[in-house]
C-alpha cells in the first residue's frame, strides 16, 4: 500500500474549513478561591446583559488562567460556576470592537456546608482536551480504585503499554514520564517497575502532550507524559483509607492511607501504601535454524511466577509566606522486593535423526530496589501583571539488585543420561541524580509573554555484575562476561520562548531550547572508555487558529531527542536461558525525531489530529540468530530511520442522561529502514487503535465503568505484533454520605490479552505467544474521613449545566 496516494487527500480535508477574518475581542484573567489558592476547570461562561442569554465559554486551566474570543460586541456579565462553590456574576461591562479585557483575578468562594459533611462528585469528564495537550482525569474514577499508576496509563487514549511494561504513544516508542513536571530519570525496566508500585490513588491527573513546548526537557522524541499527583486544596483535615485485595490466580492484597492538613499559610499531604503485584505468565516461543543439514526447531513452553512486594510513601508540604510568595518540598520514597520462579522446556529436533533434544531451565531470582526522591521548590509573583519566577532543586538516589539461578539439564529423548549446568547472575546497581532549574516568565506589551529558564542535571550509576558459572556440581567460575560499569552524564539546558497573537483570530508561541551533553560510560573490567559530548538545538512553533467560538485548529512543530541510558549503555551480558542472552550496547547514539501536528478541536471536546514524525537512530530491540551455535542475541541498536504517520480521532457523546462515553479511533503508518548485519531492514505497516470507555449511572447510587481496547497488528522494527484486545470493568457504590465505597473492578474480562510476536527477517524464523496473567478480580473498601472546617472532595473539571451548553 502507497501511503502518499491517500496522504494528500486526507491532508486536503483537514485544511479545509471556514477561516474568514472577522474582528475578535478576547477576554482572559485568572479564578482564585477567597484563600487565594488557584482554581483549576472553572465553567467560564460569556452571557447577554439582561437576557443572562449565553454567548460562549470556556474552561480555566489548572492554573485557573481562562480565556475567551467572541465576535460579539455590546454589554455582557462573566459568570463562574463550579461544584462546590458559590457562582460568580459579575457586574455588566462593554465590549468594543478588537478589545482585549484582563480581569486580572477573579474570586470565588466556598459553598456552606455542614461540619464534617463529605461531597464526593463524579461527574466531571474523564478527557479533557486543551490545545497543547490532553488530560486523563483519574482521581474518582471507578477503575482507578486499587490499580497502579502503570494499569492507568495503559488505558490512557493513545498510549499502549507492552508485555514488558515499555510505552508507547501514538505508535511511537521513546516517551518521557515525567512526575509532577520533573523526569523520572530511569531506564524503562526500572520505570516500569516504579509505575507498578505507585498506587493510581496517589494520581490526579495524567497529562498526555505529544508535542511539548521548548519549556520542557528536550528528551523524549515521542512526546510527554506528566503525572500530576494529588495535592489538599481544603482547609483543615481530611483523608482516607483503604484495603483492598486481588485475584489472578495469585492473592495480592494491598492496602494504603492519605492524610490531608491544611492551616493557615501550611498546606501538607502524606500518603504511605502497600501494594503486592503478582502474575502467573505463559510463555510460548518457537524458533527455526537452517543448518546446513537441515532445519532444526526450538519448541519452548515456560511458565513463570512471580510476585512484588512494593511499599510506597509521597508527602509534601508548602508554606505562603505571602500572597505573591511560596516555598515547599516533597518526597517520595519506595521500595520493593519480588520473587520469580521459572520454569522453561524446551524441545529441540535435529535434521540428521529422529532423537529430540530436551532443555530445561529452572530460574530463581529474587530482586529488590529502593528509591528517594526530594524535591524543594520556590514560586514568586513578582508583580500584579503575571511575572513570575520559579526554582527547583530535586535530588534522587536508586538502589536496584538481583539475584538469579538458572539450573539447566539436557538429554535426549527419555529423561535419563542427564547433563547439567548453573549459572549464577548477580546484578547490583546504585544511581544519583542531581537537578535544579529556575523558569521566568514576563508579560510584554501587546499581549506578548517571554518565558525563559535555565536547567543542570547530573547523573551518576555504578553498576555491577557479576556472573558465575558451573558444570555439574562442580565449584562455580567467574564467566568473563562479568562487569563493572560507570556511568555519568551531565546535561546543560536553556530555553527561550515568545508568546502572542499575530491576529485577534491566530496566537503564536515559538521556542528554542539548547542542550549539551556530556556523557562518559567506563567499563572497569573491559578497560573501555566511551565518551559522548554535543550541543543540539531544539526549535518548537504552535499556532493556534480560532476560526470561531467552537472550532480551532492547533498546528506545531518541534525536534526532540532520546538519549540512551545508563542500562542500555553497560555492555552488561544476561542470560535469559542458556542459548538466550540479553546484551547492551556502548555504541547506541541518540535518537533524534522531528515532529508535526495538526490538531483540529471543536466545542472543547473533539478532536481530530494529523500528525508525522521521523526519527532518525531510533532505538529498536534487535534479534540477531547465530544458526551454527543456536544462540539468540538480543539487543537495543540504533536503526537508521523510522517514520510515523497518524490520525487520532476523539468523539465524545452522550447515549443517555445516565450514560456517556468517550471514544478513540486512531490509524497509524510506520515505517522501518536499516541495514541490519548482511540485510537491509525496510517494513511497513498501518495499524489500527480503538478505545471506548463508558461512564454509567446507575439506580441506587450505583457507578459502572467499562473500557475496552483493540490495537490491530503493528510493527516494532523487525518485530511484528498481532491484534489484541480486552475488556476491564468496574462498579462502586457510595454508604453513609459518601464516607464509605465498596469497589469491584474486573480486568481482562474475557482472557484475550495475549501478546502474538512474529520475526521474520534473514534468516530469523521466530514467534513467541505471552500471556502475563491479566484476567483477574479486584475488590476495594475506602472509608474518607474529615475534621474542622467545611469539606468537600469536589469536581474541578468545569462539568455543569453551562459546560453542557457550551459542549
Amino acid at each position: 500500500m502507497k501511503l502518499s496516494n491517500y496522504l494528500f487527500p486526507i491532508v486536503l480535508i483537514f485544511l479545509m474549513g471556514s477561516s474568514q477574518v472577522v474582528a475578535q475581542q478576547s477576554l482572559s484573567g485568572q479564578i482564585k478561591s477567597v484563600e487565594g489558592e488557584t482554581l483549576p476547570f472553572v465553567n467560564v461562561s460569556l452571557l447577554e446583559e439582561g437576557t443572562l442569554k449565553l454567548v460562549t465559554g470556556s474552561v480555566s486551566d489548572e492554573n485557573g488562567n481562562f480565556q475567551i474570543s467572541t465576535s460579539r460586541t455590546g454589554r455582557f456579565k462573566l459568570q463562574l460556576s463550579m461544584i462546590g462553590f458559590e457562582t460568580h456574576l459579575s457586574t455588566e461591562f462593554d465590549l468594543k470592537s478588537g478589545e482585549k479585557k484582563n480581569f486580572n483575578v477573579l474570586t470565588m468562594e466556598a459553598e456552606v456546608a455542614a461540619l464534617g459533611e463529605v461531597t464526593v462528585s463524579s461527574t466531571r469528564p474523564n478527557i479533557v482536551i486543551q490545545a497543547d495537550k490532553t488530560i486523563v482525569n483519574v482521581e474518582g474514577t471507578v477503575m482507578a480504585e486499587g490499580s497502579t499508576a502503570l494499569d492507568v496509563i495503559g488505558r490512557s487514549p493513545g498510549i499502549y503499554v507492552d508485555a514488558d511494561g515499555n510505552i508507547n504513544l501514538n505508535g511511537r516508542s521513546g516517551i518521557t514520564v515525567l512526575i509532577d513536571d520533573r523526569q523520572t530519570y530511569m531506564s524503562a525496566t526500572d520505570l516500569a517497575n516504579f509505575l507498578r508500585s505507585m498506587p493510581a490513588d496517589n494520581i490526579k491527573s495524567l497529562e498526555v502532550i505529544s508535542n511539548p513546548s521548548a519549556r520542557f526537557d528536550a528528551e523524549g522524541s515521542a512526546g510527554v507524559l506528566n503525572i500530576k499527583l494529588k495535592k489538599n486544596s481544603m482547609n483543615g483535615v481530611n483523608g482516607n483509607v483503604q484495603i483492598g485485595h486481588q485475584y489472578n490466580g495469585k492473592h495480592a492484597p494491598f492496602t494504603g492511607a492519605t492524610v490531608n492538613v491544611r492551616s493557615g499559610k501550611w498546606t501538607s499531604n502524606a500518603s504511605l501504601n502497600y501494594n503486592e503485584y503478582a502474575r502467573p505468565m505463559e510463555l510460548e516461543i518457537f524458533r527455526r535454524f537452517q543448518l546446513p543439514e537441515g532445519i532444526s526447531d526450538f519448541d519452548q513452553n515456560a511458565t513463570i511466577g512471580m510476585r512484588r512486594r512494593n511499599v510506597f510513601f509521597s508527602g509534601g508540604t508548602d508554606y505562603q509566606i505571602n500572597e505573591k510568595h511560596s516555598v515547599g518540598m516533597s518526597i517520595q520514597a519506595s521500595g520493593s522486593r519480588a520473587q520469580e520462579d521459572g520454569n522453561s522446556l524446551t524441545n529441540i529436533s535435529n535434521p540428521l535423526n529422529e532423537e529430540t533434544n530436551f532443555l530445561q531451565a529452572l530460574n530463581d531470582e529474587n530482586s529488590g530496589s529502593q528509591r528517594f526522591f526530594t524535591n524543594l521548590h520556590y514560586m514568586g509573583n513578582l508583580d500584579t501583571l503575571g511575572t513570575k519566577l520559579s526554582a527547583d532543586i530535586d535530588f534522587t538516589i536508586m538502589d536496584t539488585e538481583s539475584t538469579s539461578l538458572l539450573n539447566n539439564s539436557y538429554w535426549v529423548d527419555e529423561r535419563q543420561n542427564l547433563t547439567t549446568d548453573r549459572i549464577l547472575t548477580a546484578n547490583e546497581m546504585q544511581y544519583t541524580i542531581f537537578t535544579a532549574k529556575v523558569d521566568f516568565t514576563k508579560p510584554l506589551k501587546k499581549g506578548k509573554v517571554l518565558e525563559t529558564g535555565l536547567k543542570g542535571s547530573w547523573v551518576r550509576s555504578d553498576n555491577v555484575l557479576d556472573i558465575q558459572r558451573a558444570i555439574a556440581e562442580a565449584p562455580l567460575q567467574q564467566d568473563p562476561s562479568s562487569n563493572e560499569f560507570l556511568y555519568h552524564e551531565n546535561v546543560w539546558a536553556a530555553y527561550v520562548s515568545l508568546k502572542g497573537n499575530i491576529s485577534s483570530k491566530l496566537d503564536y508561541q515559538a521556542g528554542l531550547r539548547g542542550e549539551y551533553s556530556d556523557i562518559i560510560g567506563n567499563s572497569l573490567t573491559m578497560q573501555q572508555i566511551n565518551t559522548q559530548q554535543y550541543f543540539d538545538l531544539f526549535p518548537s512553533i504552535y499556532l493556534q487558529h480560532k476560526v470561531s467560538d467552537q472550532y480551532q485548529i492547533v498546528y506545531n512543530a518541534n525536534r526532540r531527542i532520546t538519549r540512551p541510558n545508563y542500562r542500555l549503555l553497560n555492555p552488561f551480558v544476561f542470560y535469559i536461558d542458556p542459548l538466550t542472552t540479553e546484551r547492551g550496547n556502548p555504541q547506541l547514539t541518540p535518537q533524534y525525531a522531528n515532529n508535526f501536528e495538526m490538531n483540529h478541536i471543536i466545542k472543547g471536546s473533539y478532536q481530530f489530529t494529523l500528525s508525522y514524525s521521523r526519527m532518525y537512530d531510533s532505538f529498536n530491540q534487535v534479534m540477531e540468530q547465530n544458526d551454527e551455535t543456536r544462540e539468540t542475541v538480543i539487543q537495543i541498536q540504533n536503526l537508521d530511520r523510522a517514520d510515523n504517520f497518524s490520525l487520532r480521532m476523539m468523539v465524545p457523546f452522550e447515549i443517555a442522561e445516565w450514560w456517556n462515553t468517550s471514544n478513540m479511533v486512531q490509524v497509524y503508518y510506520n515505517r522501518f529502514q536499516s541495514p541490519l548485519g548482511n540485510e537491509l531492514l525496510d517494513m511497513e505497516q498501518v495499524s489500527g487503535m480503538f478505545r471506548s470507555q463508558h461512564n454509567i449511572k446507575l439506580p441506587k447510587g450505583f457507578k459502572m465503568e467499562v473500557m475496552g481496547m483493540y490495537l490491530t497488528p503493528f510493527l516494532e522494527g523487525q518485530v511484528k505484533i498481532q491484534g489484541v484486545g480486552w475488556v476491564d470493568a468496574g462498579m462502586t457504590k457510595s454508604f453513609n454520605k459518601d464516607k464509605l465505597s465498596l469497589t469491584l473492578n474486573a480486568t481482562d474480562v474475557f482472557r484475550t490479552q495475549v501478546f502474538r510476536v512474529n520475526v521474520l527477517f534473514d534468516q530469523i524464523d521466530t514467534s513467541i505467544r505471552q500471556y502475563n496473567g491479566n484476567q483477574g478480580v479486584r475488590l476495594t473498601l475506602r472509608y474518607r474521613f474529615s475534621q474542622g472546617e467545611s469539606f468537600r472532595v469536589s469536581n474541578r473539571s468545569g462539568s455543569s449545566e453551562e459546560r453542557d451548553r457550551l459542549d
